[in-house]
């Protein structure tokens, strides 16, 4: 299954074991808040200014 703009943050740490250090790569520091667990992908690139396309390509690299 692939990432896509609408999963929880929560979703896509539990999805991809890599997704915790690309996203904090990209600038989401505070993946551990309770927040940021209840956050779309898509509001928290918005949040942080984050270029969203390429968060979620370089999210889906080496996913099934």
């Amino acid at each position: 299954m692939k990432i896509t703009k609408d999963m929880l943050i929560s979703e896509v740490l539990r999805h991809n074991p890599n997704a915790g250090p690309i996203l904090m790569g990209f600038g989401m520091g505070c993946i551990g808040c309770p927040s940021a667990q209840m956050e779309s992908l898509e509001e928290a690139a918005a949040v942080h200014g984050i270029n969203l396309d390429a968060l979620i390509e370089k999210l889906n690299e080496g996913i099934e």
